[in-house]
Order: C-alpha cells, then structure tokens, then sequence
C-alpha cells in the first residue's frame, strides 16, 4: 500500500511539473482569452502585385508571428487597384465574416493616382476607422506620401489626411509605409519596372516599418 501511495504521489508530481513546463506559453493564450485576428484592408501595395505569392510584407507578418511566439490569425484582404472608396464597400462584410481585433488599413495611394478629392479619401478612411471600432477592433492607418511632382502643397496635404484621421478616431498610425524604401538611398532598386510597385526586396523594409506599430497594438 505504501507504495501505492508513494507511485500515486510520483504520478501527480510529474503531471504537475508538466503543467510548470507549459505555464510560460499558456500564459500566451489563456483560457477563455481571443486570440488576434489581424484583417488587412489595402490596395496592390499590400496585395503581393508583380511579386511572387507569399513574398509581400502581409505573408512576411504572418512568419514574423509565428516566430514571435504570438498566437495571431491573419486574413489579407487586399485588391490591387482599389480606392478608399472601393475598401469602405465591403468591409462591413469583411467584419461580418472575420470579426477581426485589429483592422489594417492601407489605402488612399490610388484616391491620389487618380485625382479624387482629399476630403472624400479623408471622409471614406475615418468612416472605415469609426465601424472597424465599432465591431471591437483596433485600427492602424497605414500612411502614403506623395512624390515630389505632385506639388509640395497637395503633398503635405495628402499626408495630413492620415494624421488628421488618426488623431480624430484614436487610431494607430503609421505615418509612411514606405518609408526607407521611397525615401531611401536605393530606391530606384527597390521598385519594379513601373516605378510605383516596390520589389520583393522592399517588403522587409516596409514589414520592419509596420511592425513596432503592429506589434503594440496586439498586445
């Protein structure tokens, strides 16, 4: 009987010491705690164009995850050539679907390519901003600039667009995505043939950009 006992007692330790070895990364997720659903909302910039499947900084976010040790979902719901416009059609379905924790807008670069209005590419992004919230999830604005062509003027008031949306609906920003990569001392090997695009080995560089940001917002 005595060692019964002591083999019940042996048994019960090492459970317990199994429990001690998994009770870091528990902590990570614990029970009843919603794991990160992380919904990307952008144009070709987030959308991998020219650029072979899962090399743009959107794949690149889900390894750099899962090798952080965060237990994260990540849903791309980029479409090349779209507006602010075309992203506030349909994200009231992509909430519906995905119920994200945190919602990643990048848009507004082809509002500007196109020559629509700044208040409207501003009205369409605090609109997408306020119903993100309102379903429950963060938001982070992923901010575009314009080249110098486009006047010093519309530039700065391009880019104020961001900065005004964020600082009225308390949401993340992330004031240049390309920054380092536009504005660096490579960038003419940084973007594809049609100066627009950047290459696979720009999204690193704009991953690196995001990820502070990102990385904070999760937590």
């Amino acid at each position: 009987m005595g060692f019964s006992w002591v083999r019940r007692y042996c048994i019960a330790l090492g459970v317990l010491l199994g429990w001690a070895g998994l009770y870091g990364p528990a902590l990570a997720a614990a029970p009843g705690a919603r794991a990160a659903t992380i919904l990307v909302v952008g144009d070709s910039l987030s959308a991998e164009y020219g650029l072979k499947r899962g090399s743009g900084w959107v794949a690149l976010l889900k390894q750099r995850l899962r090798k952080e040790g965060i237990p994260a979902t990540v849903v791309n719901a980029s479409i090349s050539g779209d507006t602010t416009s075309g992203g506030r059609s349909r994200l009231g379905d992509l909430l519906t679907v995905h119920q994200p924790t945190l919602v990643v807008i990048e848009l507004g670069g082809n509002d500007a390519l196109r020559g629509l209005p700044l208040q409207m590419t501003q009205d369409n992004l605090q609109a997408m901003t306020r119903a993100a919230q309102a379903s429950g999830a963060r938001v982070l604005l992923l901010g575009m600039q314009m080249p110098p062509n486009y006047g010093q003027d519309y530039a700065e008031k391009f880019a104020n667009t961001y900065v005004a949306v964020a600082k009225a609906t308390k949401a993340g920003l992330v004031p240049f995505l390309l920054k380092g990569v536009a504005d660096g001392p490579d960038a003419a090997r940084l973007f594809q043939s049609d100066r627009i695009h950047p290459t696979e080995a720009a999204h690193p560089l704009i991953l690196n950009t995001v990820w502070p940001t990102l990385k904070k917002m999760i937590a």
